[in-house]
């Protein structure tokens, strides 16, 4: 039976992981990125795409549905919002995330969720194409051959030569069986080919995450065994197919419910980096693993915060191959406290950074670093509306670590 549990673990104190000090670099104060925006806002994501071209888009409320809406970044000033579609059947969940990207100058793609039948989980993925660089776009059409009203959602897209990668939580097989993990590829003529099942019982309900290599595709995403151990899993890409899932770290984190809680995974070239959350035996904890082999293999975990944490990581690599990993803390008074933490290349955490507060109970903030600076987006909940909030730090005079 799906069971979607959404948990915040609740230890008396945030316990950062000692760091040894390098030639970090410096963290500006974050600056307010003002975006406009009309109606109860849902769900923003980043994407990267070619020479750095970052896209933030978000679910708006609107009067005929809900808009799936995006913003551009271009020389460093985010453009007006512009709107993918409308959708009255569209579907809206805080951890369920539409998305906007593009692949090249001209070719973008964009995915929601739409409701096939009355009820609360059923849903397809659909995806919608631009050819003209996100001016116009082509008619919405779903990503599976299945016409199951299942779950189908938790979508990672990648760029492949021949179109558009995604891998996404399926349940065609629900309710008897688990939920599976699927791929597909979308030509950018809308045909779909490529379908495999990668896994035949994950997590219901935690994000997928997937990274371009120098040897392919690389896919992040919680698994479930028979004995509820809900760890993550790794799975790569290679000669044009998918390898089997296998367990990145020995969390052992046995739970009877999804945590909706998935993880992150950046590379460049054939540096590869995974961050995640897990609270085996009640001790909240957030860690990373890099790999040089483009994730053949991984080093040692790397711990970058434990205590009163939530977890619902980001992660951005800079441009000496260090990273950035940001998580969530939750406070006391039932507050949220978005956070931003600088591992360098030597695998050393430096300073934790507070970089926003969000009166909202639930909230998957997104990571992303561009030409210098880290940008950060969440909601936050101010008087019965649901805000955008995004963020900009500038990051100077990063040091070089063996």
């Amino acid at each position: 039976m799906r069971t979607f549990r959404s948990v915040f673990w609740l230890v008396p104190t945030i316990i950062l992981a000692a760091c040894t000090k390098t030639e970090a670099p410096d963290f500006g104060a974050p600056l307010a990125i003002e975006i406009p925006t009309t109606g109860d806002v849902s769900g923003p994501r980043f994407s990267t795409g070619p020479d750095d071209r970052l896209l933030l888009s978000w679910m708006e409320a609107s009067g005929s549905g809900t808009t799936l809406r995006y913003a551009a970044l271009v020389n460093g000033k985010f453009l007006d919002p512009a709107d993918v579609v409308t959708d009255a059947q569209m579907f809206v969940n805080w951890a369920d995330l539409p998305s906007v990207t593009a692949f090249n100058e001209d070719h973008w793609i964009a995915h929601w969720l739409r409701y096939s039948a009355p009820k609360t989980y059923s849903y397809d993925v659909v995806v919608s194409q631009s050819q003209d660089g996100g001016k116009t776009w082509g008619a919405p059409l779903t990503a599976h051959s299945d016409d199951t009203q299942t779950e189908h959602g938790f979508v990672s897209i990648a760029p492949d030569p021949d179109g558009a990668t995604l891998l996404w939580l399926d349940g065609r097989n629900t309710p008897d069986k688990s939920m599976t993990l699927r791929t597909a590829l979308v030509t950018p003529g809308g045909r779909i080919s490529r379908e495999q099942e990668l896994d035949d019982t994950v997590c219901d309900c935690c994000q997928t995450d997937v990274a371009i290599t120098a040897d392919g595709p690389i896919a992040v995403y919680r698994d479930r065994t028979s004995e509820e151990i809900r760890d993550i899993y790794v799975t790569r890409s290679l000669d044009g197919r998918w390898q089997p899932g296998r367990r990145l770290y020995p969390d052992n984190w046995k739970i009877p419910g999804c945590p909706v809680n998935g993880p992150s995974v950046v590379a460049s070239g054939s540096k590869v980096a995974v961050a995640w959350f897990s609270a085996a035996n009640d001790q909240p904890v957030v860690r990373i693993l890099r790999s040089r082999d483009g994730g053949a293999t991984f080093g040692d975990a790397i711990e970058i915060a434990r205590g009163r944490i939530a977890g619902f990581v980001g992660l951005a690599m800079l441009e000496d191959e260090s990273v950035a990993v940001s998580w969530v803390a939750r406070n006391e008074d039932l507050t949220n406290t978005v956070l931003v933490r600088h591992v360098d290349t030597a695998g050393d955490p430096g300073p934790a950074l507070s970089v926003g507060q969000s009166g909202q109970l639930r909230l998957f903030p997104q990571l992303a670093f561009v030409d210098g600076n880290l940008y950060v987006a969440w909601t936050d909940e101010v008087e019965g509306s649901k805000q955008l909030k995004v963020v900009r730090i500038t990051v100077s005079n990063r040091g070089q670590s063996s």
